[in-house]
């Protein structure tokens, strides 16, 4: 009996180190992927720029959680950062007009989020704000979608990157909802926005104008990968 129990452990030890393995190696690879787009893309357009500005900081973060990781979620967590910052290499070959290269796996933090379809501009305390999706001389800030505050983000390209702030306390966080609100609630959309879109949203209320959000399931990496804070997006997901 002692032999058999002895037996379940090594057996359980050998799994759980090979299980290890694969997750470090897989993490690993979707950092070196982005290492090389990162050192081989340039441009001088702002969009461009800005989208390779956020690509390098994932890949440098990712980097840093890789040397730091120990188990499985750490490795997790790695990938997905190297997985974020590869959206904003595909959003920076966009901007050149390039091939955005393959599809990416979603990222768990912004499940559901979708992608904008339709321009939108809106003023919020005196200030205009516009979003759309596709980059532009006023849209060069590219979010590869999440939530705020509960409300899914779509991804696309924006005027500036209100949400950064509203990640703070205090002003920035209401500042940001106040945003969010007149960008994807149809109550105060411009007078050019598509009403057939809003009428189409279903139980997605007011945070569904303009955007279809896709499908709010899905896993991360084969399983379940929860956590993670705002600033990650959803690759591949519905449309707005």
């Amino acid at each position: 009996m002692a032999v058999l129990v002895v037996g379940l452990v090594w057996w359980q030890r050998q799994r759980a180190a090979r299980d290890l393995a694969d997750v470090q190696a897989d993490a690993r690879r979707w950092y070196e992927r982005l290492g090389g787009q990162v050192m081989n893309l340039s441009g001088d357009d702002p969009a461009v720029r800005q989208a390779l500005a956020d690509a390098a900081e994932r890949y440098h973060a990712a980097g840093s959680q890789l040397e730091q990781a120990r188990t499985a979620t750490q490795y997790r967590l790695a990938r997905e950062t190297a997985v974020e910052g590869l959206t904003y290499i595909r959003a920076a070959r966009t901007a050149l007009g390039i091939d955005p290269g393959p599809d990416l796996p979603p990222l768990a933090t912004a499940s559901g989020a979708g992608q904008l379809t339709v321009p939108r501009q809106v003023d919020v305390q005196g200030q205009t704000f516009r979003a759309g999706p596709q980059p532009g001389r006023d849209t060069p800030y590219y979010y590869p979608g999440g939530r705020m505050q509960g409300r899914p983000v779509p991804a696309g390209w924006y005027s500036t990157p209100w949400w950064k702030t509203a990640l703070g306390a205090g002003a920035g966080v209401i500042g940001g909802m106040l945003i969010a609100d007149a960008l994807f609630s149809p109550s105060f959309g411009d007078p050019g926005y598509d009403a057939d879109a809003a009428a189409g949203m279903g139980d997605l209320g007011d945070a569904g104008a303009g955007f279809d959000g896709g499908d709010a399931g899905g896993d991360f990496g084969g399983g379940d990968f929860g956590g993670g804070d705002f600033g990650g997006g959803d690759f591949g997901g519905g449309d707005f």
